[in-house]
């Protein structure tokens, strides 16, 4: 068997295992064996195909991997508008109840719910906002001073 089939088994065995791990490094010796293919084609002895697949693995893994993997991992996602508001502390300027209600939220005047329907958390309360329902925050109180009904 010719020692280029060799190699161009080599390279397609690596590219599907790449494939399933989406490591980049194993495409990347799969992209030197395709190089290392055309050399052995080219009827070079088997040493100088070692050495050229040897150096563009090298020059792969030492050049392009660490670029690639600056693109794969991506900064933690930031929430925005409305959904970042859930967390956040609120003050209830108006009785919240399961019905109705008026929380502050970071400055801005929100209607508001009790997340637990059976709840009402009088004014001057500090709730958390736990969901946010079209322009109503869902709260939940963060200590004891709401009574039930």
């Amino acid at each position: 068997m010719d020692s280029w089939i060799i190699w161009l088994i080599l390279a397609a065995v690596l590219g599907v295992a790449e494939i399933f791990t989406l490591t980049a490094a194993l495409g990347i010796l799969s992209v030197a064996a395709l190089l290392t293919v055309g050399v052995a084609a080219v009827g070079f002895p088997p040493a100088l195909q070692l050495v050229v697949f040897a150096i563009a693995s090298a020059a792969g893994l030492l050049g392009v991997r660490p670029i690639a993997m600056r693109h794969i991992k991506q900064p933690p996602s930031q929430r925005f508008g409305v959904s970042a508001l859930v967390g956040k502390p609120a003050y209830v300027t108006k009785e919240v109840t399961g019905r109705d209600g008026r929380v502050r939220i970071g400055g801005e005047e929100w209607s508001a719910r009790s997340y637990d329907e059976t709840l009402v958390i009088p004014p001057g309360a500090t709730v958390d906002v736990i969901e946010i329902e079209g322009a109503t925050a869902l709260v939940y109180p963060r200590e004891q001073a709401w009574t039930q009904p």
